[in-house]
């Protein structure tokens, strides 16, 4: 019983990934980048989307329909790491701002953007 009560615990304490992620064709250097407080799960929905025809992104979901995932990478470009004081909870503004970041460094290397 006691374990039981352990592993909650352990559980409620888990923080997710967050940080920025990038979707890039292989066929063109277009690209889309994500900020997002839960990345693996934030990735896996947008594939998700991305399979079943309902991404937001209309250009980058016409491609994937046309050219198929296998053109496609992910990326995780940059963790966001939590404070030590645990009292901040709210982290959408450093992960707006490492996103920007991020697409100034990618559109120096000349990369295209999917229209957001």
């Amino acid at each position: 019983m006691n374990r039981k009560k352990e592993l909650k615990e352990q559980y409620r304490q888990l923080k997710p990934e967050m940080g920025v992620f990038m979707i890039r064709s292989n066929r063109n250097n277009k690209c889309l980048i994500e900020g997002t407080l839960r990345l693996n799960a934030t990735i896996n929905r947008v594939k998700f989307q991305l399979d079943f025809g309902s991404y937001p992104n209309r250009e980058l979901q016409k491609e994937w329909k046309e050219y198929g995932e296998a053109n496609f990478t992910f990326r995780i470009l940059e963790n966001l790491e939590y404070e030590k004081d645990e009292t901040k909870t709210d982290y959408s503004d450093e992960l707006e701002l490492l996103q920007m970041d991020w697409e100034e460094r990618m559109a120096k290397q000349d990369f295209e953007f999917y229209m957001k």
